[in-house]
């Protein structure tokens, strides 16, 4: 079989939990939406269901997922309902449900339900993505209080610049945040991933910790809490190939690296098909039997290939990490000029292997 491989560490996604409820001291969801930012939403669910508070999704689908596994905790609905057909499967679920448009409130007001359901009102306060504006929102929580449709009621905003350390935007929204429900009586979700990490002077009584529960840092921090993270996916592969490349011979599609000197090349059994960056360039950094080294020239679609000049016992067979606990997938996506949640979500067509240890 192609050796193309995610492997799973789920003993560290349950240390990332623990940390990440250390930093909140309150109540914590793991955010397990996109397939668990592509690590298995079920598997994830499993390995944390005997300690997490609760679980987030993005849509009914995800959460439908969970419950057929098994999954009993609380899961909420990031985005809520997108048609009012869904409120029965809602309630059949027991699934928490936000609510963000006035479209979505007055359906919930008119709809006929065997139960009621928590709600989790989301508040716009400057990331302009959905959510009741301020002036909209106390109206929105007074009608939640008198809808018989509805059990509880949680307070809930989004950080939009929270991994940007210089900027007091975040202050600034949470401060919004606080001033428009001063006198709503409910418990409130504000802190994301990078506010978790970087902003331990907000308080939120529910927290959604999601990039840090898989060992990513979304925020550049020297903080002992941060280092403390583990990555829960390691993606590797093998050398399939190894060639010999004379000084001015080119590797790859278009030529994009040329040697300056004879370099001894690996191909590697990974590309953009299975989820790695097509556009890494030349010298991201991977690891070859356990020692750093860098890609070289252009990802193609089933291989990409690496520098095996200075690893001599590198050979056909020789295991590549593209990223895990040598190589930091943040480091690669910085490389490519994106972030690790788009390089977690679009690995594919690789085989999932899950350990406890």
């Amino acid at each position: 079989m192609r050796p193309a491989r995610a492997l799973i560490n789920l003993q560290a996604l349950r240390h990332n939990y623990q940390l990440a409820r250390q930093l909140c001291a309150d109540k914590a969801l793991a955010v397990v939406k996109a397939d668990a930012y592509g690590h298995g939403a079920v598997a994830c669910a499993h390995a944390l269901h005997d300690m997490a508070d609760g679980f987030a999704v993005s849509c009914l689908e995800e959460a439908v997922e969970l419950r057929a596994a098994g999954i009993s905790l609380p899961i909420v609905l990031l985005e809520g309902f997108f048609a009012a057909q869904e409120l029965p499967q809602i309630v059949k679920h027991n699934l928490w449900c936000v609510i963000h448009a006035q479209w979505q409130l007055d359906a919930l007001e008119q709809a006929v339900l065997a139960q009621p359901l928590h709600i989790w009102l989301k508040m716009d306060s400057g990331m302009h993505r959905v959510g009741f504006f301020p002036h909209e929102y106390a109206a929105a929580w007074q009608r939640l209080q008198a809808s018989t449709n509805v059990a509880a009621v949680v307070l809930m905003t989004h950080f939009s610049r929270a991994d940007e350390l210089d900027s007091i935007y975040t202050q600034e929204q949470f401060e919004l945040f606080t001033q428009t429900t001063a006198g709503l009586s409910a418990p409130i979700s504000v802190s994301n991933s990078p506010a978790v990490l970087a902003w331990p002077q907000i308080r939120s009584d529910w927290s959604r910790p999601g990039i840090i529960l898989y060992g990513s840092q979304p925020v550049a921090m020297s903080d002992t809490a941060a280092q403390r993270l583990q990555p829960v996916m390691t993606l590797q592969s093998k050398i399939i190939a190894v060639r010999e490349v004379p000084a001015g011979e080119a590797v790859g599609y278009g030529a994009q690296f040329v040697a300056s000197a004879p370099v001894r090349v690996g191909i590697v059994a990974i590309g953009y098909a299975d989820g790695y960056p097509r556009h890494a360039p030349t010298g991201t950094p991977v690891a070859v039997a356990g020692c750093r080294t860098q890609l070289l020239g252009r990802v193609s679609m089933d291989m990409l290939a690496v520098d095996l000049t200075d690893i001599a016992h590198a050979d056909v067979g020789s295991e590549v990490e593209l990223w895990g606990e040598t190589i930091s997938i943040d480091e690669v996506a910085a490389c490519a000029g994106t972030i690790s949640y788009e390089l977690l979500c679009n690995v594919k067509r690789v085989v999932y292997e899950y350990s406890t240890n």
